[in-house]
Order: structure tokens, then sequence, then C-alpha cells
């Protein structure tokens, strides 16, 4: 469990662009190589143009360490609300993910840690 990287989440969740929603929601992942990096949701009107957080943090690794890069850790942080990223993300997750990769959230007020194998069983590869 990265205790640090819920924090992080928690925080740039508060960053969140979610009029329609009212979700805000933040992720924080920890590369292999050792970077850390968050993004939030920003939601469109046009519902289907909207990223979510996972999918932002994901672009900001992407961006700074290249195509390369793998995930480590990733914890998802919704405020007032709990659940696990949705599958579009979990899918976007694999894809640069490891066999050892973790994904952390709340669950009934817990942070739980799963490997994506385990959030994801069934993969598109």
């Amino acid at each position: 469990m990265s205790a640090d990287l819920m924090s992080i989440a928690r925080d740039v969740a508060t960053k969140a662009h979610s009029p329609y929603s009212k979700f805000q929601v933040g992720a924080a992942l920890r590369t292999v190589a050792g970077s850390i990096f968050s993004g939030c949701n920003v939601e469109n009107a046009s519902y289907g143009l909207t990223i979510c957080a996972e999918r932002s943090a994901i672009c900001h690794a992407v961006a700074e360490e290249g195509p390369a890069m793998k995930i480590a850790t990733l914890a998802v942080v919704c405020l007032g609300h709990e659940f696990p990223p949705c599958g579009a993300c979990r899918q976007f997750i694999v894809e640069f993910a490891t066999p050892l990769t973790t994904v952390c959230f709340l669950q009934h007020g817990k942070p739980v840690s799963m490997q994506v194998s385990e959030l994801l069983p069934s993969a598109f590869k």
C-alpha cells in the first residue's frame, strides 16, 4: 500500500474539472524508474471527450518518461466516494503495467491494494 500516493491522489482530486458528474477524482502513480506523476479527471460537455484521472496521470508519465514507462503502483481517490478504476482505465493501466503493478483505492473507508491482474483478469493484450 502506498499512503504517499493516496495522499497525492487526494490532493490532486481537488483540482478536478468535474462540473457534470461532480466526482472529483485524482490519481498518482510511481513508475518503475521511481518517478511520481499525478492527474485528475477533466470532464467535457461532450462526455466522450472526458478524461479520467488515471489516464491523465498515465499520459503525464508517458510524456515525461516516454513510451517504455512502466507503472509500479497507481493510487486513485474520489472525494466523497469510493470506487476502483473504471473499465476503460483498467485496460489503459494494463498497457503500462508489469506483472507486479499494484492499484490502490478506497473500499469501505479503507485502502485496498490489488495487482493489476486481479483488477482486470482477462485484459486485452
